[in-house]
């Protein structure tokens, strides 16, 4: 199945956005009470109970759970026991998000490692543009350069798991995924489930590049 978003469709969609791109942490967020209390109150919705069901699960009030989620105090080893029994976690998985390290890649222009993905075909140049290895989130992303030039060949579309968006910067070129071709030109984007088979088909203007971002759980 395949869909066609109108830019009027897409500003009636914007109101159900959950995040702000734009917001921040409290610097105070870095503080071990903190990032424990996030942990704590991250684990009981996940267990889908209250505050009050945890109180009386862990024999602690709901006053001091409250204060633990929000940061407010520190709690003893003692209490993070209790509470990684009524949770079912280790003790150490409240310390998570104040030991995580984030990272960022940054690749200059014209730095992106070159490389080959299953299916390249001579002429169709493959740039990695950045790579994190195991994270919080547990989604792999593998962002590429991809630029197709005159000696360009066709090949057979790829199949591969994950979800992958495409972002179309120079040419033009009629991009094939399942049994629908689509025309793409700089500025358009097509957005699709990476199982089905997918490839560039039609090279209608060359050289051709765009982006292509590959999005995977890291089990896979």
């Amino acid at each position: 199945m395949t869909t066609t978003v109108k830019p009027s469709e897409l500003a009636g969609r914007a109101a159900p956005l959950r995040q702000d791109p734009h917001s921040t942490r409290e610097e105070r967020e870095k503080v071990l009470e903190v990032a424990i209390g996030r942990e704590v109150r991250a684990f009981r919705r996940q267990k889908g109970i209250t505050v009050a069901d945890l109180a009386e699960l862990t024999g602690l009030s709901i006053g001091m759970l409250s204060k633990i989620e929000n940061g407010n105090t520190s709690p003893s080893l003692t209490t993070l026991q209790a509470l990684s029994h009524a949770l079912s976690v280790p003790l150490t998985a409240f310390f998570r998000g104040f030991e995580e390290h984030r990272e960022a890649v940054h690749t200059p222009a014209g730095a992106g490692v070159e490389t080959e993905r299953a299916g390249t075909r001579a002429g169709h140049q493959y740039n990695l543009l950045g790579h994190i290895g195991s994270n919080a989130s547990g989604v792999m992303v593998e962002p590429y350069l991809i630029t197709l030039t005159l000696e360009s060949d066709i090949f057979p579309t790829f199949q591969h798991g994950g979800i992958e968006t495409i972002y179309m910067l120079e040419g033009a070129l009629q991009y094939r995924h399942n049994d629908t071709l689509y025309a793409l030109k700089p500025g358009d984007t097509l957005f699709f489930d990476a199982d089905a088979p997918h490839g560039p088909e039609v090279l209608e203007k060359l050289p051709a590049r765009y982006l292509s971002i590959i999005a995977y759980p890291q089990n896979v």
